[in-house]
């Protein structure tokens, strides 16, 4: 038997797809499950619980599959750890039942506009490609129920940490900037190890792309034997780099070929957005998708949701929505791109920045 920890949105696309392929499912939840997720257990014929852990009963699973928000540190994943039990993340979980090809994206600050860019370019030329993780549904679900022939996976470091074979194809690293100190006991090097662990299992075959102006980067990789082929970007260098600046043109040169517009002709504005761009861009060319794909998906792509979104104009004053922004980088970043005098509304957590 399976146990699946937690009945949010990854959890029950682990029980979907566990129950699809035949396996018989625990769920245990030590919160409240909503009436709407327990009508989805009944109906794949899952038993459940919820308020708290028969400690008995998920020890005696063969497998442990938790949701990315369970800490490593909770009574229920120590114990388990402790009895033996493999404890694996749903986006591990989900890699298992695919051979479709995956491109995972991570990073501090940046994923979801840079995976929600990906995705449009690969929908313009006409892929079979579904979005996932952190956005649209879970790995697991979609691998149950949909059939796509690539993956855009929008990764945390939490799921991350729960891997052991997951392997993307091609793997997207933006940034690593302090974020979730708290969930790594304030350690940066920590955080910074956990991020890389996108790249981990990679092979001569795959493709690690990441920013090389990125100092949490560069730092975490000097040390990593990576087998995968590289593909680094910069807005400050050129030499070596796939993607770059020139001047005032993002150029990116892969081995097929070289691809080049202006900013100024870029739909997403700001540093941030131009290394954003870069990634997607070079994801496109890996897959060699014609250019004009490219270009119409850079050019025209409309922001994501919360992320710098326009609200409204009242008495000559621009409203912007940036809720997405969930820690100090992106923040920062959010407000450089903006030129004229900015009102800042701010609140939240600090999760151990300054």
């Amino acid at each position: 038997m399976i146990c699946v920890l937690g009945a949010g949105r990854s959890g029950i696309g682990a029980a979907k797809l566990g129950r699809k392929n035949g396996e018989k499912i625990w769920l245990s939840d030590s919160g409240v499950i909503s009436e709407e997720n327990k009508k989805v257990l009944y109906s794949l014929g899952v038993e459940w619980e919820e308020g708290g852990h028969d400690w008995s009963k998920i020890l005696n699973c063969s497998l442990i599959v938790k949701s990315p928000g369970i800490p490593d540190t909770v009574e229920v994943i120590v114990k388990a750890h402790q009895e033996g039990v493999t404890v694996i993340s749903e986006i591990e979980y989900a890699s298992k039942y695919t051979q479709s090809k995956l491109i995972a994206i991570t990073g501090s600050n940046g994923k979801t506009t840079t995976a929600s860019l990906t995705h449009d370019i690969l929908v313009k030329a006409g892929v079979n490609v579904g979005l996932v993780g952190n956005i649209g549904k879970s790995f697991a679900e979609s691998v149950a129920e949909d059939s796509h022939d690539v993956y855009v996976i929008e990764v945390s470091s939490f799921q991350l940490d729960g891997i052991i074979d997951f392997k993307p194809h091609i793997a997207v690293l933006l940034n690593i900037t302090p974020d979730h100190l708290d969930r790594y006991d304030y350690s940066f090097d920590s955080y910074r190890d956990s991020k890389y662990r996108i790249a981990m299992n990679q092979t001569a075959e795959d493709h690690f792309i990441y920013c090389a102006d990125d100092a949490g980067i560069t730092e975490v990789i000097k040390n990593k034997n990576i087998l995968a082929h590289q593909y680094p970007f910069s807005i400050n260098e050129n030499d070596g780099m796939t993607g770059y600046l020139n001047n005032e043109t993002l150029i990116i040169t892969t081995k097929i070929n070289t691809y080049n517009m202006s900013i100024y002709e870029l739909a997403l504005q700001g540093k941030h957005n131009i290394y954003n761009s870069m990634a997607a861009g070079i994801t496109g060319r890996i897959l060699e998708l014609k250019n004009d794909f490219v270009r119409e998906s850079l050019s025209n792509f409309q922001s994501i949701e919360h992320r710098l979104e326009f609200v409204a104009k009242v008495d000559g004053i621009d409203f912007v929505n940036d809720s997405k922004a969930t820690n100090v980088n992106s923040t920062w970043y959010a407000l450089e791109s903006i030129k004229d005098k900015t009102v800042l509304i701010l609140g939240g957590q600090d999760k151990g920045n300054d």
